[in-house]
């Protein structure tokens, strides 16, 4: 099998603060429900992502790790044995629970299937009102914190950063830091490939399924938050532009580098990485042909495009004017 650009089906996943964005924003043809993500790109243990069509269609993207090896990840190492990278589109029709995900030296102290979490969220559309909570307030401690979730009732949002925002944002989350998304804002996530989150507050609601409050972690959760310095560090943008494109990177970390791609209608070229490249489109439309033509890939809006930098030959045209994320690990 040649190596070729890849697009999977996405894993939906239904969450009590979950909408319908994912469908009227996105295009995703959603289940029923209150669908809170879309999982564009998944290697764990039970969730799967499987190509959507194309030579490498009903293929896993473990089998194609294995399979094309350094063809798929051009020499990128492995997070524990697994395809570097989770990317995940989340609708948040509600305010998410504050949360907070373990240090890479706590989850290996922890072990089993609990993996360092750093993600990073672009806002892709948002409600006048739109918000996220990142980090304490300062002077917070971990008496006050812990104080503040026995008394509930908004006492813990206070103790929070809470940050208006916008579309085109983007925001990095590294492990350690308690943080929330707000009501009404759709965000494309970035992150390691982990599914490890520790509940600290989420609340006060009820689940309406079963008629209790979902599970806290809060014996987890104090033991990751960093309760120190909360400067972020990696979101300095830059710009780079010409005649067909505009570059801007976002964040830029040990895990991943993420940067918005703006594309006129009418640009044609080969693609020239020579590196793994993840493409989460958010606007326009294009067309990615490789083996002189034999083979044909239409992308859009909702669309996450795995660029394998083993696919020699692949060429893009822009049908329309394009934006999109361009997700890159960093090179040593």
């Amino acid at each position: 099998m040649r190596i070729c650009p890849l697009i999977f089906k996405p894993i939906f996943k239904p969450r009590i603060w979950g909408g319908r964005k994912l469908a009227e924003r996105l295009g995703k043809a959603l289940p029923d429900g209150a669908i809170g993500e879309s999982w564009e790109l998944a290697d764990l243990e039970n969730d799967q992502s499987v190509v959507a069509e194309g030579p490498a269609a009903g293929k896993s993207i473990g089998e194609l790790v294995r399979l094309w090896g350094d063809g798929m990840l051009g020499g990128a190492p492995l997070f524990q044995g697994r395809f570097p990278l989770l990317i995940k589109y989340l609708d948040a029709r509600d305010h998410l629970s504050v949360q907070v995900h373990p240090d890479a030296a706590l989850a290996a102290k922890l072990g089993g299937t609990v993996r360092v979490k750093n993600e990073a969220w672009y806002i892709v559309d948002a409600e006048p009102d739109g918000c996220l909570y990142r980090g304490l307030v300062e002077g917070v401690t971990r008496d006050d914190f812990s104080g503040a979730l026995r008394e509930g009732g908004g006492a813990v949002e206070k103790l929070l950063k809470r940050i208006a925002v916008r579309p085109g944002e983007a925001y990095y989350l590294p492990s350690g830091t308690v943080h929330a998304l707000g009501g009404g804002v759709l965000v494309a996530e970035i992150q390691t490939p982990s599914d490890t989150t520790y509940r600290a507050y989420d609340w006060d609601r009820v689940d309406a399924a079963t008629g209790k409050p979902r599970e806290l972690h809060i014996e987890e959760a104090m033991a990751c938050i960093n309760f120190g310095d909360q400067t972020i560090v990696g979101e300095e943008r830059s710009h780079v532009a010409s005649v067909w494109t505009t570059v801007t990177r976002l964040v830029t970390c040990d895990s991943f580098v993420v940067e918005r791609l703006r594309m006129t209608e009418g640009f044609d070229q080969d693609i020239p990485y020579q590196q793994l490249v993840v493409w989460m489109v958010l606007r326009g439309h294009a067309v990615i042909e490789w083996d002189g033509g034999d083979g044909r890939l239409e992308i859009g809006a909702g669309d996450t495009v795995l660029l394998p930098p083993g696919a020699a030959g692949s060429h893009l045209q822009t049908l329309s004017d394009c934006t999109w994320l361009e997700i890159t690990l960093p090179q040593s």
